[in-house]
């Protein structure tokens, strides 16, 4: 399609349905989404006023719902992809290279005549995008040049995936553009993860990009983390009144290296006293009889971020069956119970060396009282600082986010609904 026919669409509506399955159904998402992609392909045109029809995609952040610190000792977590996105204006045909520009950043040129990694490009968006071309020339599928403008609401930093995001994003293009969407989701979420592995240079786990390319609900049983076991879960928690409340406390994640690396490593200190590399292969029973002999050989914390491992992968577990069965009660149980753990056992709400400064505890203090025993609040990923994640009735959502901001400044709450799709393209009608 052209730019006035995509224009005139989304001014006519003809979008909105698509607008209300990526963002949910108030008329509020819906009046934003049209004028983001309207933004959108304005900034495309400018940039490339020569360009001939235009191709419009998306694909989503992630949010954690369940498993706080599971999957590096090879646990079941439970995701999902939300509303907050990332979109793409593209043109193809730009022959052996892609160029992205996306808003905010100077853009990027990566040719294609080349595909090997390159060390001068470490930690850069040209490596992701020449990883992703690498991965799809590996599957022998096909590439090829387009020029595309990006803009993204996916909060950095915030355990929300922008980088998955961004590679779901780029593959699904190169998918629909020149493979004729022949790819799996699948297939997109792993050459997502080789380009940040190995180009990127970043250790990643596969349920970021999992998630964003697949969409919905998904629950991950990493056992074998070479090949995860991923099982999608349809629930609409929308229809059953609910949104997902996202808060940015504005903890600064610096200096919280070793605060991560800890549970990681305290875990599998437990795992090793008990004849195992992770705590999944350890036996839960053994452990709490062996506690006096643990404690001999390792700190409480460890002991204590180990008793959370083995109830929260079970708890995680639980979570998806619980939406499965459309039982809402026993989720939130579950959660609340999950967030109690995380404070108590895995002790990540804040660290230990600036114990006087705990905006995750306040943030989640702050919604109890509000929320009055309805829904249900948590830490949201890897803690010490950022998010905390709640689960908000619909009638009250606004004025939580207008309460939480009151707090944690102007545009702190995100009100986001569950996306039933991944990496998608906008069908012009």
């Amino acid at each position: 399609m052209n730019h006035s026919e995509y224009i005139n669409g989304i001014s006519a509506g003809k979008y909105d349905e698509q607008f209300r399955m990526l963002y949910g159904s108030s008329e509020k998402a819906i009046l934003r989404a049209r004028a983001r992609y309207l933004s959108a392909a304005e900034s495309f045109s400018g940039l490339y006023p020569e360009s001939g029809d235009i191709r419009v995609f998306t694909a989503s952040g992630r949010t954690e719902i369940g498993g706080n610190h599971t999957d590096h000792q090879h646990g079941c977590v439970l995701a999902a992809a939300v509303s907050l996105d990332i979109i793409a204006v593209v043109c193809f045909g730009g022959g052996n290279a892609i160029r992205v520009k996306s808003e905010g950043y100077d853009a990027v040129e990566v040719k294609l005549g080349s595909l090997k990694a390159k060390k001068t490009e470490k930690g850069t968006t040209a490596a992701l995008i020449r990883g992703i071309a690498a991965g799809f020339k590996e599957k022998g599928l096909d590439i090829g040049g387009f020029d595309a403008y990006m803009t993204s609401d996916v909060l950095s930093g915030s355990g929300l995936s922008s980088s998955a995001a961004f590679e779901v994003l780029v593959g699904t293009i190169i998918n629909k553009g020149f493979n004729g969407g022949s790819a799996e989701a699948e297939d997109i979420a792993r050459i997502g993860q080789f380009a940040e592995n190995v180009y990127f240079g970043k250790a990643s786990g596969l349920m970021d990009q999992m998630v964003s390319a697949v969409g919905g609900f998904a629950a991950v049983d990493f056992a074998d983390p070479e090949n995860p076991v991923i099982r999608r879960i349809d629930f609409d928690f929308e229809r059953c009144g609910y949104l997902v409340c996202i808060t940015d406390t504005k903890g600064s994640h610096a200096g919280l290296s070793d605060e991560y690396s800890a549970v990681a490593s305290e875990m599998k200190h437990v795992a090793e006293e008990l004849g195992c590399k992770f705590l999944r292969e350890a036996d839960e029973g053994e452990f709490y009889r062996k506690l006096p002999e643990l404690r001999k050989v390792c700190n409480d914390r460890e002991l204590l971020r180990a008793a959370h491992f083995f109830a929260e992968n079970k708890r995680a577990a639980d979570e998806a069956e619980a939406l499965s069965d459309g039982d809402t009660e026993w989720f939130f149980e579950l959660v609340n119970e999950s967030g109690a753990s995380s404070a108590e056992l895995l002790q990540n709400l804040y660290p230990c060396a600036d114990p006087k400064n705990q905006p995750i505890p306040l943030a989640i203090m702050l919604s109890r009282r509000f929320l009055g025993g309805s829904g249900a609040v948590r830490v949201h990923g890897g803690g010490f600082a950022g998010t905390i994640q709640a689960f908000v009735p619909s009638y009250l959502a606004s004025d939580y986010a207008a309460e939480m901001e009151r707090i944690f400044g102007e545009g702190s709450c995100y009100v986001l609904t569950v996306r039933p799709v991944g990496g998608y393209e906008l069908k012009y009608l």
